[in-house]
């Protein structure tokens, strides 16, 4: 399994999901990484403002900060590997990236096929 870990920007809690308006982006990567968790990757995510020590013991960070200052953040690493800069990537981004397999949606049943179709069970 991989190891994924995201070095965030200075905000007020772990995952910046507070506050009166809280960009959507936020809760839906929160969700995101609870997903990667259940699929059996350890997931680590580092704040700024609560961190600080995590962003400067990785050497890695460390290098892309005093290069691209905050603007590189939120940073993504994979097994050590940087994946993502200055934004929050996808589900599907993560699960390529971890070579995690998405489940596929299910679609319900069309007039033309499926179970509303010849089968006669509807």
């Amino acid at each position: 399994m991989s190891h994924v870990q995201i070095y965030d920007r200075a905000m007020c809690c772990s995952t910046g999901v507070c506050g009166p308006q809280v960009d959507q982006t936020l809760p839906t990567f929160a969700a995101d990484l609870d997903w990667l968790k259940q699929q059996g990757h350890q997931v680590q995510r580092f704040n700024l403002a609560q961190d600080p020590a995590e962003f400067a013991a990785n050497a890695t960070v460390q290098r892309m900060l005093s290069e691209a200052g905050v603007d590189c953040l939120p940073l993504v690493l994979v097994d050590g590997q940087i994946v993502s800069r200055s934004d929050y990537p996808t589900r599907e981004n993560l699960a390529l990236w971890t070579a995690t397999k998405l489940s596929v949606k299910t679609m319900l049943p069309t007039a033309d096929g499926g179970c509303c179709g010849d089968s006669g069970c509807c």
